[in-house]
């Protein structure tokens, strides 16, 4: 059983790793953070993977991936932080976002899920707080069903 779970660990950290390779590096420094993030469909996960976190696989799903490096400590480490957010369609809909933390390792990822339709871009509007500082984070995607 651990080691179905190491391997699912690894398994979702190349994913993330290969779908931020292949898409244009999204990072934005906000003060003492380095701030990565994504959002992209659900079915890009392996059932397996959507599974083990939780994670609705469904081609009107969508996935944000969140991580906050320090940027002010030595080989910025990654950074606990609050993370709440809305998005927001061109109808001027809001969905609520609900983040969980995963770690793996020395890593922290922030995910939460939105539903989306065809061709729909949605607009993020993120608070992240690391206690000491806060910061906002604002990006567009257009969605499309698979």
């Amino acid at each position: 059983m651990k080691t179905s779970i190491i391997k699912l660990l690894i398994a979702l950290s190349l994913s993330l790793f290969v779908m931020t390779s292949v898409s244009a590096e999204n990072m934005k420094k906000l003060g003492s953070m380095n701030v990565h993030y994504m959002a992209i469909g659900s079915t890009f996960f392996t059932p397996e993977i959507a599974k083990a976190y939780g994670i609705t696989r469904s081609r009107y799903n969508g996935l944000i991936n969140i991580s906050v490096l320090d940027n002010s400590k030595k080989g910025t480490p990654a950074k606990a932080v609050s993370i709440t957010g809305k998005a927001k369609n061109n109808l001027g809909q809001f969905k609520d976002l609900d983040f969980v933390e995963v770690k793996e390792g020395n890593a922290i990822y922030y995910l939460a899920q939105v539903r989306y339709r065809n061709e729909e871009t949605l607009h993020f509007d993120i608070m992240i707080n690391d206690g000491k500082e806060k910061q906002q984070l604002k990006f567009s995607q257009k969605f499309y069903v698979d």
